[in-house]
């Protein structure tokens, strides 16, 4: 008798484990699947839009999963339009900011796309498909706060179909890094974040992007320099043809901006410079040859004639509700730059940081300022 309770106790003592175990084994065997299933709904109920994975892989050891070929569309009565594709997304949790206490995650992403339809020809159901609807989908995803984020091999596209011939603008081999994004080294910066893009634009252009953000307030702090370079002004026929009935024969196209936003105000400006450039010659109706005659003398009154260029530069500010170009100051640095002094073909270098905050101070003093959320008569 003793002995048959001491056979049934160590098979007990056995069988538990085992079936723990193989609990376990099966929940680890289905969890893809689980998780599948939750992303896969969560796509398919964002309003206006209708999205799937492909795959999702589990690494408990790393603490990561990997998502194969997210996909999202805007959908249009009954047809889909391709919106943003994630091809390879690696989620996992970034251990070293476990030893400061913080529980936070890194991702990375291969060869994302990101193609937007242009407004004036979406529908309204496409209309309907609001930014926050699928930017805090995909957030839900991620199930804790993204520390650091890895773009590889990035491509995103702008294009107009109604068109003709259609419109594609786009950037190619899209690669961004951005660190610390919840702040979890601080070290008494005002700007904690740091981000770095590169890219090749319609032309060939080269892009690059740098700048320092605190992304944790509610109206993120920051400071942005961006240029876009050498970028053949011929690939943009399309666009300067259907909106402003102009072909280029030859050229350059360029752009450098610089933006800073301290405490919901913005200063900064954009300064697009076109050189060497050249109208292509065709047969044409008598009044697009007036047009034509009248933009080709302005673009010749307005360049400067020692560096064959044509630029002018767009001084923006005011609060996050009223951001808006200043229209005087434009027409005169496009005089300036033909008859005074070019532009150089650089970032100015001259927007920071502190001068959105000191502006930002200065206008908080004027009795009639709104705040940030607030309505303007």
């Amino acid at each position: 008798m003793e002995t048959a309770k001491r056979n049934r106790y160590r098979k007990k003592r056995y069988t538990v484990p085992i079936l723990i175990i193989a609990v376990l084994v099966v929940f680890r065997l289905c969890l893809p699947y689980i998780v599948k299933n939750y992303v896969n709904r969560v796509l398919a109920d964002i309003p206006g839009y209708y999205g799937q994975v492909k795959d999702i892989d589990i690494s408990l050891i790393r603490g990561a999963y990997v998502i194969d070929s997210l996909y999202l569309n805007t959908v249009d009565g009954n047809s889909e339009v391709p919106f943003l594709n994630l091809g390879v997304t690696d989620i996992s949790v970034e251990w070293k900011s476990l030893l400061k206490g913080k529980i936070v995650s890194e991702i990375e992403i291969a060869r994302p796309q990101f193609i937007y339809v242009f407004e004036d020809q979406q529908t309204d159901s496409l209309a309907e498909a609001h930014v926050n609807d699928w930017t805090k989908a995909l957030t839900d995803i991620v199930p804790i706060d993204i520390n650091n984020l890895k773009i590889n091999d990035g491509k995103a596209a702008f294009v107009q179909l109604t068109a003709d011939p259609s419109i594609d603008l786009y950037l190619n081999h899209i690669n961004l890094t951005a660190t610390n994004l919840r702040n979890v080294i601080r070290n008494g910066r005002e700007l904690p974040s740091i981000i770095h893009a590169t890219a090749n634009s319609i032309g060939n252009g080269q892009v690059n992007l740098d700048g320092k953000m605190d992304l944790v307030k509610e109206i993120p702090d920051m400071d942005i320099s961006f240029s876009l370079e050498n970028a053949s002004v011929t690939a943009l026929n399309d666009f300067t043809n259907y909106y402003a009935g102009i072909d280029f024969a030859e050229g350059n196209f360029n752009l450098y901006s610089e933006i800073a936003i301290a405490d919901g105000f913005l200063t900064g400006y954009i300064k697009p410079l076109l050189k060497d450039s050249k109208l292509l010659e065709k047969e044409d109706t008598f009044f697009e040859k007036l047009w034509e005659g009248f933009v080709g003398f302005f673009k010749f009154v307005l360049k400067n004639q020692g560096n064959n260029t044509l630029a002018t530069k767009v001084p923006i500010e005011g609060d996050l509700n009223a951001v808006k170009s200043k229209v005087w100051p434009t027409v005169f640095n496009i005089f300036k730059n033909a008859w005074i002094s070019a532009y150089k073909g650089t970032v100015d270098d001259e927007v920071t940081f502190e001068d959105a905050a000191n502006q930002g101070k200065s206008d908080k003093e004027k009795p009639n300022r709104k705040k940030f959320g607030e309505k303007r008569n």
